[in-house]
């Protein structure tokens, strides 16, 4: 197979969905490589470290486009991208379909193949390819709440730990998953106060007993989530549905109760937002906004910031999966791979994910029905 791996053009990205490592995986795998030139730059990843290790370097996206059976991107591809679409190609990243259904609109017809990493799902429920990210954004979502509640950037002028005989910060945290984990350990390392509101019970005895009792935790309920949101000093939305939009769980309303020059910090935006403030998509160049005097920051890429970090990261586990389906194509590999299958999000002009289905308002047929003559077996 060819894969192919062209440069990230959304604003401020900087990641790269292969390694020099990994084009040295798929080589020795007997697959060609075609990586435009540039692409690895921004993760210091020189062109001459992919040659070195039998990739071909292009001058031009098109041209990556053009000659790969597979497309591995980091990002979801943008409407200049629409027009490299075609039949039968596959392509393999992060796609967030439920909020973008123009995207999926010019998958469908172009009938290309989608397979999403963040809907790659685990027997265990995990989210193997988003966990990386995840634990990244997570981590990052304190780091840059901390640097807009400085009074600079137009924040309460508040330092998230305090200091003797002065409070630390509110720190609200909606959701207890792998982003709201990250979260609380980097905030509770700086010294903030810390709530997690979280629906399950079971997770909030787990988050209990991991931070031993050093966190506070809350049941995620439209009324504890008014009375915290009013005492936030940083506030951040950590929730994820796999393959659907994330609920609006903060309302206006709630907003206009924040203290003034609070910080929110959205990490689910590119699913939609778990703010209902949250209107617009930032990017790192101007990454916030301001409504109801609170900062809102809703960049969709955070981990491009520290893309070193994150292409390590994210392509540790994005590999075994590239390297199945480069070997095995589609649909063999979806056949054997059950975590593998869920993954898939369009398929021959259909949209085979039935949460993304209900997001954008579009039918979905399993891609058992449309693979009919394959058996399916239920191993990962």
């Amino acid at each position: 197979m060819i894969i192919g791996v062209p440069k990230e053009i959304k604003a401020s990205e900087y990641r790269v969905a292969l390694t020099p490592a990994g084009a040295a995986m798929l080589k020795a795998a007997g697959h060609e490589v075609v990586v435009q030139s540039g692409a690895g730059s921004g993760s210091s990843f020189a062109d001459d470290a992919y040659a070195d290790e039998g990739a071909v370097i292009v001058g031009e996206a098109k041209d990556v486009w053009a000659r790969a059976d597979m497309i591995m991107k980091v990002k979801e591809p943008l409407p200049e991208e629409f027009g490299f679409f075609r039949e039968g190609l596959l392509l393999f990243t992060y796609l967030h379909l439920a909020a973008a259904p123009e995207l999926t609109k010019a998958l469908l017809d172009a009938r290309v193949s989608g397979v999403a990493y963040e809907t790659i799902q685990a027997a265990n429920g995990s989210l193997p390819l988003l966990t990386p990210m995840s634990e990244v954004a997570g981590r990052m979502a304190v780091q840059v709440g901390s640097q807009f509640l400085e009074a600079f950037y137009g924040g309460r002028g508040i330092l998230l730990g305090g200091v003797p005989g002065v409070p630390p910060a509110e720190v609200i945290i909606l959701g207890g998953g792998i982003v709201g984990t990250n979260a609380a350990r980097i905030a509770l390392g700086m010294g903030a106060s810390v709530v997690i509101l979280e629906r399950s019970a079971e997770r909030m005895r787990y988050l209990d007993e991991l931070f031993g009792g050093r966190i506070r935790t809350l049941m995620s309920n439209a009324y504890n989530i008014a009375n915290a949101v009013k005492k936030a000093d940083l506030l951040i939305g950590a929730v994820l549905i796999p393959g659907a939009r994330a609920p609006h769980l903060v309302t206006e309303d709630m907003v206009k109760t924040m203290k003034k020059g609070a910080v929110i910090v959205d990490v689910a935006v590119d699913q939609g937002g778990t703010i209902a403030t949250i209107d617009r998509v930032t990017t790192h160049k101007d990454p916030v906004y301001e409504k109801h005097g609170v900062l809102h920051y809703a960049v969709a890429n955070m981990p491009g910031a520290v893309p070193r970090t994150s292409t390590l990261a994210l392509t540790n586990v994005t590999m075994p999966y590239a390297l199945e389906l480069a070997g095995k194509g589609l649909e063999e590999a979806v056949r054997h791979h059950e975590a593998l299958r869920k993954g898939v999000n369009t398929y021959k002009g259909r949209i085979t994910h039935p949460q993304v289905a209900e997001s954008v308002g579009m039918p979905h047929v399993g891609l058992e029905q449309l693979l009919q003559s394959i058996p399916f077996e239920k191993l990962n």
